[in-house]
């Protein structure tokens, strides 16, 4: 007989193999409910659900946050000190975490010299470039850096080694930072009768500035005490002399009762305090005077290259640095392919790799020299992915906030083919995202909810999207809503016209925009449509523009103090209880002593990341124990600020407890872009980035203007929300109104009364109308990428 042979058992799984999952238990950040949940790796999940239902907090604030500080403890404690601090976020177990890259919708830094260029390093390296083949020579990396000066020394220095010698040196750096506009690209041209009023004296008042005022110490303590002029003479009767060193003269130290203050002329204190700052990230009336103030024009000397001549006059194949910078990134990766140089290889390979990076992401159309403040919030994610494509990085968890922002459904197939890519390579892609179509290439879903606030915080659903999709979830029950084209479009009552519009790649654009109708501009990224709208669109009293620049504020700021909803109720409260209204503020006289009106109590641990606990003595209501003493309709000043706006406009309605008709005004508006749900004391710090367009939203509502401008309201917004965001859209233009929108999500364009199409391509591609009329003869006609996409989507 023959041996009878055994059959091998497979072997054991290995120990190592058994991490295949990333496990939350009991999460409580934000709003969280002890949320629990699985998520595989090497898979892409997707993470769904209205906005504020928690998705972000569970995401950022408690899976990657968690992943950052355990690698920042890795580092020695003197090395953590000079990091960002963070504390362990509140969850009860995070297992098989791995190395997290976050990648958010965060604005670039709006510094003026802060370009695409120097934010992802591809400056660096054509710098290096050119000081290696550039002809002629003019010296290191530094002297094509529109960053670095031009610096020249000399003088005695005393060596201390062994007998102490005085020897002579001199010290020269070149830079190749434009002199007359410092590397700006533009110089300003101020004036000065928008600063003062030169038949007044300073005493009485002469400047007109916004935050000089005549008793300040900026102005006429300084002024009179300084001995340069007189601070009671008419500025029109100044000497010549006097002129001269009320406006420009250098820093002085001078005695001003009894302190040493520091005296300077007007012009340099206003470039310092106000033309230093980028204008996007100034306060509205701030703006406002810079607008009426500065006019700004491209520096003569460097020809807004914001180079030297030197650094304009070395080439490579008869291109300058400058040259290189201005072109479309495309061309400039072509460019550079065309280089054969043997001595430069690993940099020229390294430049190549990340030109062509950009190409790839879709934004081959951006220049280098581009200023990084201007780039939207979508755009500034992309550049962000760039360094990360080429990456031969595995096994990490890549982390995305709404990656399809400011895409066009054509760009969006791009998108999603590297969201996989990443994951091919073994890598976790955590995905938050509200577009069907991202949501669709998911491995695996999780859909929080039910609802925002309060009303969400807990897991849904969890599988896969078919489950989705049969799930009775808010996501599962709108995730194949399409919307109609309408039946009747409304009739224009005027038209808004541009006429040459040549800003940035538009190609001398004329066109119409209808008035009292909504109007949705769209096209591929990158076709000019914010040229169009935010550059050609005469600015003026009758414009509101609602774009998506952060919301400036702090911990202390919330929706009561930031809609001005505070000052209504405080006043009511002080009129009820015959008392201040700065009882009712916790940044004022109200606040609780011991916390300053926090509500915490920060406790710094240097290194380690700070500890916060809620005050004992308020127990975190923020103010002192005597005001909430008073009441207003059986509710105190903390009471009313937990409220919700929902509660709070029924609070303060006409049949209410406490009829406040200027409060009820602004918490209507505030329900209307769908945030009923929001508490009125809740920190804008806490809130999500569709919260806040929403906010801002709200506030400009009460403007008096005639035209709105929206830049893509749908940012942020759960395929449930936009359908409000329509209704809400439909009233203004019901009220009189008309609406410009910058849109790419189809659902606007289909509700639109009129489509303005630009493209067909991006940057020199672009730049010019494809299309303009109804929506349903867009679908009809078929003929741009939009209107395939627009007729896809409506199903004709």
């Amino acid at each position: 007989m023959a041996p009878r042979t055994k059959t091998p058992q497979p072997p054991a799984p290995h120990a190592a193999d058994s991490h295949d999952l990333i496990r939350v238990h009991g999460a409580r950040e934000n709003n969280l409910k002890d949320v629990s949940i699985e998520l595989p790796k090497r898979r892409l999940t997707v993470f769904t659900g209205v906005s504020g239902s928690g998705k972000s907090s569970l995401v950022f604030a408690t899976i990657a946050a968690e992943s950052q500080r355990l690698i920042n403890e890795t580092y020695p404690a003197f090395v953590q000190g000079f990091m960002p601090t963070q504390a362990r976020p509140d969850v009860d177990v995070l297992d098989g975490l791995t190395t997290a890259i976050i990648v958010d919708q965060q604005r670039m830094g709006s510094d003026p010299r802060s370009t695409v260029g120097t934010a992802t390093d591809a400056n660096a390296m054509l710098r290096i470039l050119f000081s290696r083949l550039g002809k002629p020579h003019i010296g290191p990396p530094g002297a094509f850096a529109f960053n670095v000066p031009s610096v020249t020394a000399s003088g005695a220095i005393t060596v201390e080694r062994g007998n102490k010698k005085t020897e002579k040196a001199t010290f020269s750096r070149t830079g190749g930072m434009c002199p007359r506009c410092e590397g700006r690209g533009s110089v300003s041209d101020i004036d000065l009768t928008q600063l003062y009023d030169d038949s007044k004296s300073i005493a009485e008042g002469a400047f007109t500035i916004p935050g000089w005022k005549s008793d300040s110490w900026w102005t006429v303590r300084i002024y009179a005490e300084s001995g340069f002029l007189d601070p009671n003479k008419p500025i029109a009767k100044f000497t010549k002399r006097e002129m001269q060193d009320f406006l420009y003269k250098e820093p002085t130290k001078v005695k001003v009762e009894g302190s040493t203050l520091t005296f300077e002329g007007l012009i340099p204190k206003i470039q310092k305090s106000f033309l230093s700052k980028d204008r996007e990230a100034m306060q509205p009336h701030i703006r406002d005077f810079v607008d009426r103030a500065v006019t700004f024009a491209t520096c003569p000397e460097c020809e807004g290259t914001r180079l030297t001549e030197g650094a304009r006059s070395s080439k490579i194949k008869k291109i300058s640095i400058a040259d290189a910078c201005s072109m479309e990134i495309r061309d400039l990766a072509e460019w550079v392919r065309g280089l054969d140089e043997p001595s430069v290889a690993p940099l020229l390979e390294a430049l190549q790799q990340t030109l062509d990076s950009f190409v790839e992401i879709g934004l081959g159309y951006l220049a280098l020299d581009r200023p990084s403040g201007t780039l939207s919030g979508g755009e500034a994610q992309r550049v962000k992915m760039i360094r990360h494509l080429g990456s031969s990085l595995t096994g990490v968890t890549y982390v995305f906030d709404e990656p399809t922002i400011g895409l066009h459904p054509h760009d969006i197939r791009r998108m999603n083919d590297l969201l996989l890519r990443l994951r091919d390579k073994g890598n976790t892609v955590l995905v938050v995202e509200h577009k069907p179509e991202a949501i669709a290439i998911a491995d695996h879903v999780v859909d929080l909810g039910p609802g925002a606030g309060t009303a969400g915080g807990t897991v849904c659903f969890e599988g896969t999207l078919e489950g989705l999709r049969a799930s009775d979830t808010v996501t599962g029950r709108h995730l194949d809503d399409r919307a109609v084209l309408k039946d009747e479009i409304r009739k224009p009552t005027g038209a808004l016209e541009i006429r040459g519009a040549t800003a940035h790649n538009l190609q001398d654009v004329d066109v119409d925009i209808p008035l009292g109708v909504l109007t949705v501009i769209t096209g591929v990224a990158g076709s000019g449509k914010s040229s169009l709208v935010h550059g050609s669109i005469p600015a003026g009293e009758n414009v509101i523009s609602v774009d998506q620049s952060p919301i400036k504020g702090s911990r202390r700021s919330n929706p009561a103090t930031y809609t001005g909803l505070l000052e209504p109720i405080r006043k009511a409260f002080a009129k009820a209880n015959g008392v201040k209204p700065a009882l009712f503020s916790a940044n004022s006289e109200g606040a609780c002593p011991t916390c300053n009106g926090a509500g915490v109590i920060f406790t710094d641990l240097g290194m380690m990341a700070s500890v916060s606990s809620p005050c004992e003595d308020c127990e975190g209501k923020r103010f002192q124990a005597s005001v909430l003493d008073y009441h207003l309709g059986g509710r105190d000043i903390s009471e009313v600020l937990a409220m919700s706006v929902t509660e709070a406009e029924e609070f303060f309605g006409s049949s209410g407890e406490a009829p406040l008709p200027a409060a009820h005004k602004i918490l209507d508006r505030l329900a209307d872009v769908g945030l009923g749900y929001l508490s009125l004391g809740q920190p804008l710090t806490t809130l999500s980035g569709g919260e806040r367009q929403r906010l801002k939203l709200a506030t400009h509502m009460a403007d008096k203007g005639g035209v709105y401008v929206l830049d893509e309201p749908t940012t942020g917004l759960h395929l449930a929300d936009v359908e409000q965001l329509l209704g809400l859209l439909d009233r203004l233009v019901d009220s009189g109104k008309s609406v410009i929108v910058i849109e790419h999500h189809q659902a606007v364009m289909a509700h639109a009364d009129w489509i303005i199409d630009l493209g067909p391509g991006a940057g020199h591609d672009g730049g010019k109308i494809v299309f303009e009329g109804t929506p349903a003869e867009l679908v009809a006609d078929r003929s741009t990428l939009t209107g395939e996409h627009l007729a896809e989507y409506v199903g004709e």
